[in-house]
């Protein structure tokens, strides 16, 4: 009698690397900073050069800058899965002050774009084109929130989530913008780098909602199985 023992294989561990939802908003989060550092600075230097430019129209400015800067700095918290499960409340209450921001915030951006291309570069086709621009930008930047908060209110939590990327991929046009021109001193470019940075932002939010699918669906076909315990010996003739 001859005795064979089936031993499981070995599986080396693997490595663990960041997820990359948090790699994603840790570059959103640099993009932050750099924006408020290189573009934002007049809020906090009050002889910044940047402050005649804004002084006729600064109180105009406030609530698109607070309603807006609330829905920028509150979309990420709406993307914690953690904040989500423990803390469903508080979840709830900063998702309507996220709409209560892009619904006022987007159409005093569009009153403010054209303040400035009426008054301060009359007759200007690029200014004519970036308050064109903004007016898609807020368009779809609303639709897509009003989608997110038609869908929760409806109980389809994953159409939500997915209406919700959307939107707050529209609130990044805000950013990329000026990332963009800033990084690669493209300032004579503003209105083509405005107007690619509208038209892909569903399309690249799209992309992201298809690689979360995509990573989700191979790590649950990669649940390994039961193996047999090792040790157990089998008779052979």
């Amino acid at each position: 009698m001859k005795a064979d023992i089936a031993v499981s294989p070995v599986v080396p561990r693997r490595f663990n690397w960041p997820r990359s939802k948090y790699l994603l908003f840790t570059f959103i989060g640099l993009m932050y900073a750099y924006v408020l550092w290189h573009n934002e600075s007049f809020l906090f230097n009050l002889k910044d050069s940047e402050w005649p430019h804004i002084e006729s129209f600064k109180w105009i400015l406030l609530p698109h800058g607070l309603a807006a800067g609330c829905a920028l700095f509150l979309g990420p918290l709406q993307f914690s899965d953690r904040l989500r499960r423990r803390f469903t409340k508080l979840h709830r209450v900063l998702g309507r002050f996220y709409v209560a921001g892009v619904l006022v915030g987007a159409p005093i951006g569009i009153y403010i774009q054209n303040f400035e291309g009426v008054h301060m570069y009359p007759g200007d086709p690029v200014a004519h084109s970036l308050t064109l621009a903004t007016v898609f930008d807020a368009g779809i930047w609303v639709f897509c929130t009003l989608m997110a908060l038609a869908f929760i209110l409806k109980g389809q939590v994953q159409q939500h989530r997915q209406w919700m990327t959307r939107s707050f991929a529209c609130a990044l046009i805000f950013i990329e913008v000026r990332v963009v021109s800033g990084v690669f001193n493209w300032d004579r470019f503003t209105e083509i780098i405005v107007w690619g940075c509208v038209a892909a932002a569903v399309p690249l939010a799209d992309l992201v909602l298809y690689w979360q699918d995509l990573y989700r669906t191979r790590a649950s076909l990669a649940k390994p199985g039961r193996l047999e315990r090792p040790g157990r010996a089998t008779e052979a003739a």
